[in-house]
């Protein structure tokens, strides 16, 4: 069996598509949004994730490749976006997944994405990969608690000092942090490259440098008459973990990203998640040139 091009670990979840669970919902969390914007830049996505029987998966691109541990139940979220932000309820979460539960063929992708929504990836899955395996992960998920109605709060990252030293980079955004940068320190401490997404203002990215002393670059983001920002935090982690792979550039790649990413809020869900082609053509017309400080 070829190793993965592209793998993606975390829950797929219900995104009610309102309060009332029988208006019906569509599927969410960072690997459906990460599959299908890996199928539009033309990669070959594979997700191993966790959920009830029942849970239809027709929505994904036919491309993508479907590792699904049973469980008993799947995560289902209702978001409701205010003025304020987001506020989000869990009102059932599927099984964790851990090292065990992926088999030794996924385990030598080109680039793999830990994706947690629900704080269901086990630390020691981050350990799996061989050397040569880009992983990027997404944090959110490992800094989320649940109260007694499902509403979903912050917390530390409890797993942090198992999970970051296997990392290649970090993908966050300022409302995981509560745009308290002083909480990027030890994450950077870790991972030397470390990227903070800043909603309409573009993206931020750390590099630490030998010396121990941290590059800050700002990356400017590309308008956007937005529709839809559910996902769109995934999005960017993805297109510029699959650009970071094929090009080691990172000021590339989070240019790519946010460029990706304004283009997917257009629309409502994934419809506007463009080609690579489109993005490209977005870059030639509009170049960017790095002003770094740090």
């Amino acid at each position: 069996m070829a190793a993965p091009d592209i793998l993606l670990i975390g829950h797929v979840a219900r995104d009610l598509l309102s309060t009332d669970p029988n208006d019906g919902y569509h599927l969410g969390g960072t690997v459906s949004f990460a599959a299908v914007t890996s199928v539009k830049l033309g990669r070959r996505p594979t997700i191993v994730t966790a959920a009830a029987p029942e849970l239809d998966f027709s929505e994904l691109p036919r491309e993508v490749e479907l590792h699904v541990l049973p469980s008993e139940s799947t995560t289902t979220f209702v978001n409701v976006y205010t003025e304020a932000g987001r506020i989000q309820h869990c009102s059932t979460r599927a099984r964790p997944i851990t090292a065990a539960d992926i088999d030794p063929s996924l385990r030598r992708p080109r680039a793999a994405l830990l994706g947690p929504i629900a704080d269901e990836i086990t630390p020691d899955v981050a350990h799996i990969f061989a050397e040569e395996t880009l992983v990027v992960a997404t944090p959110q998920g490992w800094m989320r608690r649940f109260d007694e109605a499902g509403r979903v709060h912050g917390k530390p990252w409890e797993s942090a000092s198992e999970i970051l030293p296997r990392l290649t980079a970090v993908v966050l955004s300022l409302e995981d942090i509560d745009a308290d940068l002083r909480r990027l320190d030890p994450i950077i401490e870790h991972v030397p490259l470390v990227v903070l997404t800043e909603y309409r203002d573009g993206s931020t990215l750390y590099r630490r440098r030998d010396d121990g002393t941290t590059l800050v670059t700002r990356i400017p983001p590309r308008a956007a008459r937005e529709v839809d920002p559910t996902g769109a935090g995934d999005v960017f982690a993805t297109a510029f973990m699959i650009r970071f792979q094929e090009t080691l550039d990172p000021v590339e790649a989070a240019r790519f990203a946010n460029i990706t990413a304004s283009f997917g809020v257009e629309a409502v869900g994934v419809a506007g998640i463009p080609s690579r082609e489109v993005v490209f053509a977005y870059m030639r017309e509009n170049p960017f040139r790095e002003g770094a400080h740090g």
